[in-house]
């Protein structure tokens, strides 16, 4: 037997990968790549061991923004070149590249296979999943690019040393676009809340990073004529959605923090209430940069409450966010809708949504909300029994669903958990940004490798229950 002919017998078991399970194995390659750069002198000083550089990786991979070290300080320029790397792989889509990559190790791709790729991008129809990732990753640089520029030129002006300012604008150009959060400052973009360029391009960024692929290729394909009629639904479902999530966060969060004193909104005047409000509700959809203290102390409850909701229901599909989604919500709005009115079918703007999509829908949401309560549950016990961590549920429960949506709002509460509370954010990272249901599919086909895969042929008798 030739060595060649025994290389391939044992990476044999990697080509009968299905797609979620290869998407969750690349993803744990990755992040165990990162955890090994930067643990090195060359990308960190010597306060960053193995378990912050994991977390930071994971953090990074995922687009979430929690991190446990100041990456300003903590990390060198090439130790922050490659955690841009990391945020560009995992904001521009894990699954897409890992899907792109499958390409080159699976043989004998057929058509059934393609579709099923196609499905892990969200893509309908047969093309190309290469000219997919072109599409994404063409329209992705030249917005970073953009915002760079805007952000180098108008932007970050105080930044006297043309390197840094450099650096700087291409950095948060890319943590903004891929909805990542990350920032080389401590207080991430708090020293620029009264500056209008710097909000309106991470605002800018961070939207069309989260409306997805499909609706930003959509809206350009319609730009010689634009008419929102002629979109398609995905893409006026997710901009409707967007723009009525945005506006119930800038006003909610004004309301809230008027009717329960909260401090910080209390000690700046009207008009920065209102562009302070704005960001949080944009950035509040996975993005993670914050222009004001987030805390107990600094927001009222009903505000944690309401950044809590959008944070949850995050970015729209196929873009670089977490969350649930945007159409999730929607299709569920829609059934509520369709069950109040007694109709047999869910209806969106005259158009009939099948009950696959509904059921999942359902599922993503129940899985998610379960997963969180998971989290917050083991926290919560475990932090119990550590007389340093005196946490409230609240406080608790926000930094998971902020791990989880991939958000990473940090109300002080990531730094000063243990390593336990602080991998059960890594585990609620990693869930995230995959999706539950497909690191479930990928757990479910592992575990049913060999059996029967025909099980949705049979047929069963109906029977009504009552709800």
């Amino acid at each position: 037997m030739s060595f060649s002919n025994s290389v391939s017998r044992k990476l044999a078991w990697y080509r009968r990968l299905t797609v979620p399970q290869f998407t969750v194995l690349t993803g744990i390659l990755v992040i165990l790549l990162g955890t090994i750069l930067l643990a090195t002198p060359i990308c960190s000083d010597l306060d960053v061991g193995l378990w912050e550089s994991f977390f930071t990786a994971t953090s990074a991979v995922t687009v979430t923004g929690l991190t446990i070290i100041d990456i300003g300080k903590d990390l060198t320029i090439f130790g922050q070149v490659v955690l841009a790397l990391m945020l560009l792989i995992g904001g521009l889509g894990l699954m897409a590249i890992t899907t792109f990559l499958q390409g080159f190790v699976v043989s004998g791709t057929e058509l059934r296979t393609r579709l099923d790729r196609g499905k892990t991008l969200d893509e309908f129809g047969v093309g190309g999943v290469g000219r997919t990732f072109r599409g994404i990753a063409l329209t992705a640089t030249i917005l970073i690019v953009f915002g760079a520029l805007i952000l180098f030129y108008f932007g970050f002006t105080d930044i006297p040393n043309f390197g840094e300012r450099l650096w700087a604008a291409f950095f948060h150009s890319i943590s903004a676009y891929n909805n990542a959060g990350f920032g080389l400052w401590s207080e991430s973009m708090q020293g620029y809340r009264t500056n209008g360029v710097v909000n309106f391009v991470i605002i800018f960024l961070i939207l069309l990073g989260g409306l997805g692929w499909r609706v930003t290729s959509d809206l350009w394909m319609n730009r010689r004529n634009l008419h929102f009629r002629k979109l398609s639904l995905h893409t006026r479902l997710v901009i409707r959605t967007s723009i009525f999530l945005i506006a119930l966060g800038s006003f909610g969060l004004l309301i809230t923090e008027s009717i329960g004193q909260g401090a910080f909104f209390s000690s700046i005047d009207f008009p920065n209430r209102i562009s302070t409000a704005l960001f949080a509700a944009v950035s509040a959809r996975t993005a993670g940069f914050t222009s004001m203290p987030i805390s107990i102390h600094t927001i009222s409850d009903s505000g944690l409450l309401l950044l809590m909701t959008l944070m949850f229901i995050g970015a729209s599909p196929g873009g670089t966010g977490g969350g649930i989604k945007t159409t999730t919500v929607a299709a569920l709005m829609a059934a509520t809708r369709s069950t109040l009115r007694g109709q047999d079918n869910v209806v969106i703007r005259n158009r009939k949504i099948s009950d696959k999509i509904v059921l999942k829908a359902v599922g993503i949401t129940v899985g998610s909300i379960l997963f969180v309560l998971l989290m917050a549950l083991m926290i919560t016990m475990t932090s119990s029994f550590d007389v340093n961590q005196d946490f409230s549920f609240l406080e608790i429960l926000f930094t998971c669903i902020s791990a989880f949506a991939t958000v990473g709002f940090d109300i002080g509460v990531t730094k000063n958990l243990g390593y336990f509370g602080q991998l059960i954010l890594v585990i609620g990272m990693f869930v995230g940004r995959l999706g539950i249901l497909l690191l479930l599919s990928a757990i479910w086909q592992a575990l049913n490798r060999g059996k029967n895969q025909h099980l949705n042929r049979i047929g069963y008798p109906r029977e009504d229950l009552y709800v």
